[in-house]
């Protein structure tokens, strides 16, 4: 046999080996981080019931991760419509993918909220959502008050963990994005 056939064939087993485990890599997320205990946050304090719109939750979230990056290039643009959209992007092979992934928001009993992911988009290429949130988690540098669940596939937003000026405590009563309301209370403590 000549060599550049044999040349062929182990480079070409070596580039399938390589498809196989990335395919294996992205099919097979590991363990999801666990949820901080549920904690039912009594108030001290003056609670405000604030009213808002999907504009003023984008706007709030997208300061939050900017603040929450310290200036760093911002991995994630949390968008607000019909369903709540988180746009990233991705670097496989040396190339660069545009990345959306769409989510419900559900609000938990201790005010925190639960982005359940419903469908993704990145290129024309399919791939698990669950893979997509395991690389999303392993390899871009999220605020610490957002936990990414790949095996779950969904994102958690600890609300309790956001630092506000004056030491205000926030959390969601409930959040309706058909009709373009949400209720947020507000705690102002009591010194």
């Amino acid at each position: 046999m000549n060599f550049w056939k044999i040349a062929f064939f182990v480079l070409a087993g070596l580039i399938a080996s390589a498809i196989i485990a990335l395919v294996v890599f992205l099919e097979g997320p590991r363990d999801s981080d666990p949820l901080p205990p549920l904690n039912q946050y009594t108030p001290k304090g003056s609670v405000l019931s604030v009213k808002a719109t999907r504009n003023d939750l984008e706007a709030l979230a997208n300061n939050y991760i900017r603040k929450a990056m310290k200036g760093e290039k911002l991995p994630v643009i949390m968008e607000v419509k019909e369903d709540v959209r988180l746009h990233s992007e991705l670097t496989a092979f040396g190339m660069t993918f545009p990345l959306m992934m769409h989510f419900d928001p559900v609000v938990l009993q201790d005010g925190n909220l639960m982005l359940k992911q419903t469908s993704m988009e990145i290129g024309d290429l399919e791939f698990p959502p669950s893979a997509i949130l395991s690389v999303l988690r392993d390899s871009v540098k999220l605020p610490p008050w957002m936990i990414v669940r790949p095996k779950e596939e969904e994102i958690f937003i600890h609300l309790s963990e956001l630092e506000i000026a004056g030491n205000l405590h926030v959390r969601a009563k409930s959040v309706d994005l058909a009709n373009d309301n949400i209720e947020l209370e507000v705690t102002i403590p009591i010194d």
